[in-house]
């Protein structure tokens, strides 16, 4: 089968940081279910291990987590899907990745693939829906359905990836007012099309930003980039006994100060579930299989804001370079080999 995979961690723009490969076709395991790869999408866990995690000498690793396709063959012990059936997923980040032909992944961290959206524009959402969807009722424990409930959330960089869905999830399916970040027109712009209430700019004062649009404080925060740069600003703006949850990689982490306010702080890791096999595994097709249920219902929609033509090295380098330029938008997907 064809793959795209590299050898050591190089720059996006070198030639040789993602290359065009042939690979075995593998067979699934008993809970694993093979698809035939239709559509991918880029996520900053793609640049990052690109960059930064080498495999063993002489191999080479294939990345890409989110996809959307349809299934060859099933393993012995299957039960969720069949032969035929379009699914989307996020996989795992300690399995081959999804930037293949073919690839196998565990039944319980998949789902029926959307009916109304193309294979490109569902590929878009697995990952980002599932950190989106964990982060807020499960980290932060936001009610979910519940409309008559107070407060607000702030979501730091509404315009990337997770904030484009997160958006959508907390201002259609809770009662929070929702108020994103975003230092470009055109950032604001999406960040209001995906559902924002209010929309304040990351480049001044958090605290100061929210002061001006009469919401002083606030119940929650998503705090997706920048941590350590608004750390003081979070602080100061998040309500006594409100929650903070984080899923990017601050170098130090210092909550003492949390303490004074009785304030939480949480890790959104969407990866650790299949890495660690958790009883309660099965979540993430649970949660998957609502999230497409909602886009068909019209409530949740796609994120895909380009698609950047066929999967290949070159487009993967492409995409990548988009990613790691901090001005990207929504989700930038790549279609069919």
């Amino acid at each position: 089968m064809q793959a795209i995979g590299y050898y050591k961690p190089l720059p996006a723009d070198d030639e040789q940081s993602l290359v065009d490969l042939e690979l075995p076709l593998p067979s699934p395991g008993p809970r694993d279910i093979l698809v035939k790869v239709e559509a991918v999408s880029v996520n900053p866990v793609d640049t990052k291990v690109r960059a930064n995690a080498a495999p063993p000498e002489g191999s080479a690793r294939v990345l890409g987590f989110d996809a959307a396709g349809t299934i060859e063959e099933v393993g012995a012990e299957v039960t969720l899907f069949k032969k035929g059936d379009e699914v989307f997923y996020a996989g795992a980040i300690d399995r081959p990745g999804s930037n293949s032909e073919y690839q196998l992944v565990d039944e319980r961290i998949a789902a029926r693939k959307p009916e109304s959206l193309s294979f490109a524009e569902a590929a878009a959402l697995p990952l980002t829906s599932i950190t989106a969807w964990e982060l807020l009722f499960d980290r932060l424990r936001v009610p979910y359905g519940v409309k008559n409930q107070n407060g607000a959330l702030l979501i730091i960089n509404g315009a990337g990836g997770v904030g484009s869905i997160l958006t959508q999830i907390a201002t259609r399916l809770t009662g929070l007012t929702v108020i994103s970040t975003a230092s470009r027109p055109e950032t604001a712009t999406w960040c209001q099309s995906m559902g924002s209430h209010h929309v304040i700019n990351h480049r001044n004062p958090l605290d100061r930003e929210l002061e001006e649009i009469g919401i002083p404080k606030v119940r929650y925060v998503a705090s997706l980039t920048g941590t350590e740069q608004h750390l003081p600003a979070i602080i100061e703006l998040l309500e006594p006994l409100g929650a903070m949850a984080v899923i990017d990689d601050p170098a130090t982490l210092d909550i003492k100060p949390f303490k004074s306010k009785g304030l939480s702080v949480h890790w959104e890791y969407m990866f650790a579930r299949p890495v660690y096999q958790t009883a309660d595994m099965i979540e993430q097709h649970r949660l998957l299989s609502e999230v497409a249920a909602l886009v068909d219902a019209g409530v949740l929609k796609t994120t895909m804001k380009e698609e950047l033509g066929t999967i290949n090295a070159a487009n993967l380098r492409r995409a990548h370079e988009k990613q790691e330029s901090r001005r990207s938008i929504g989700k930038n997907v790549l279609a069919g080999f």
